[in-house]
């Protein structure tokens, strides 16, 4: 095998790409070429960088033109009593974050959920999905192609599946807009967050649409899905796993452990999260629900840039007799236990501190009762702003911490 200054000193003299390196090399002595190639070139110290605690082959499906890792520091919150439709017990809730304070605010927020005696967290709807877009000659065509689709769900449905030994169509929905004609399917992707399989089977199903209508395919993804944008059809229709966590905080809970009250918490919620987001038009109507989903995407090794979709999240709190009633609904959270970033060697370790790492039994429960668990974990999120917002402590809680 080639060692790494001469895989450098062949990038530097064009006869090698960067990209070429692991043909040459092992992975690790061609991340360590890069950081050798990039140090000389840009003056920057990569040793921090190149300090990582796996072999590099082990990202291989992860990354190209790997120089090391971007490490962020990661805690834990907990323990986070759940009762879910898949979720159950107690969970320490792992979170990866450079915020500050974060990780304190959200285990405040654990806290009183933990004394109200759990959360409930239910995944309402499951479906991944993928929508390309065809052209069509005209209208009459494109009413054409959208009345085969569906009549014959059931024949895409066995193009789609041929591809794959675990998703599942459940639905595809025509949509039609001039010459234009897309197909929203929607997949059962069992544990995996199954944005490339939903992708791979529904190839194949277009396919058929195209030797069956008149429908030429222009892209398979056509937006519609919508994949990392924000998307009202998502906060609708859903998009990964549709779902809810509530607690009711009992009000002598709500003075001691968020130091204000159920009134002041519901007044911040209606102008702050419900008024102020339709004012700015907003999807979410939230307080931060994409900090906790953010956090634990990247402590889970899920999809980061679909924090958009989880973002897509409304909370509610209402003043009952006997209680702070709080709840949270996430349309779109893409999340899985298999597949992706999941392998990753921290990342697994921190799915194996909640409890939900690999395929479920049976399949589809590991996922959902991650999903459950990181919502009841936004739950706590909310609860803890909404009572630091009322209180008028989140200054001094940023200034007490240091951030």
């Amino acid at each position: 095998m080639t060692d790494a200054e001469t895989l450098a000193q062949r990038v530097r003299e064009g006869e090698l790409r960067l990209y070429e390196l692991e043909d040459h090399a092992d992975p690790d002595t061609a991340a360590t070429a890069r950081r050798r190639l990039l140090a000389e070139e840009t003056g920057a110290d990569l040793s921090t960088v190149g300090d990582y605690g796996f072999d590099a082959d082990e990202a291989d499906s992860n990354i190209e033109n790997m120089i090391g890792t971007a490490q962020v520091p990661m805690g834990v919150v907990g323990p986070l009593p759940v009762d879910g439709g898949a979720a159950d017990g107690e969970h320490y809730l792992p979170l990866a974050t450079t915020e500050g304070a974060l990780l304190a605010s959200v285990n405040r927020g654990v806290s009183a959920i933990r004394t109200a005696g759990g959360a409930t967290a239910r995944v309402l709807k499951s479906g991944m999905t993928r929508a390309p877009v065809f052209k069509v000659a005209d209208v009459a065509a494109a009413g054409e192609v959208s009345a085969w689709v569906r009549d014959h769900v059931d024949r895409l449905a066995e193009a789609a599946e041929g591809t794959t030994s675990h998703g599942k169509l459940q639905e595809v929905t025509p949509y039609t807009v001039g010459d234009n004609v897309f197909l929203r399917f929607s997949y059962d992707t069992k544990d995996a967050m199954g944005m490339n399989m939903a992708t791979i089977a529904t190839e194949a199903a277009c396919e058929v649409v195209e030797s069956e209508t008149p429908a030429e395919l222009v892209a398979l993804s056509g937006n519609l899905c919508s994949d990392k944008k924000p998307a009202a059809i998502n906060a609708i229709e859903g998009r990964g796993r549709t779902v809810s966590a509530d607690v009711l905080l009992p009000h002598e809970q709500v003075q001691q452990r968020l130091d204000t009250t159920t009134d002041a918490i519901v007044e911040a919620n209606t102008r702050k999260n419900l008024v102020g987001s339709a004012k700015a038009g907003a999807l979410g109507f939230n307080a931060h629900a994409a900090n906790v989903i953010a956090a634990a995407f990247l402590a889970f090794g899920q999809d980061a840039a679909q924090v958009v979709e989880g973002a897509n999240t409304i909370t509610t709190v209402d003043a009952r007799e006997d209680g702070l009633y709080a709840s949270v609904t996430l349309s779109s959270l893409e999340v899985g236990t298999v597949g992706g970033g999941t392998g990753l060697p921290t990342q697994s370790e921190a799915l194996e501190v909640v409890g939900y790492g690999g395929g479920g039994d049976p399949p589809g429960s590991n996922a959902d009762a991650l999903a459950e668990v990181i919502a009841a974990g936004v739950l706590a999120g909310e609860l803890s702003l909404l009572a630091a917002l009322s209180s008028r402590h989140l200054s001094s809680a940023h200034a007490e911490l240091g951030r």
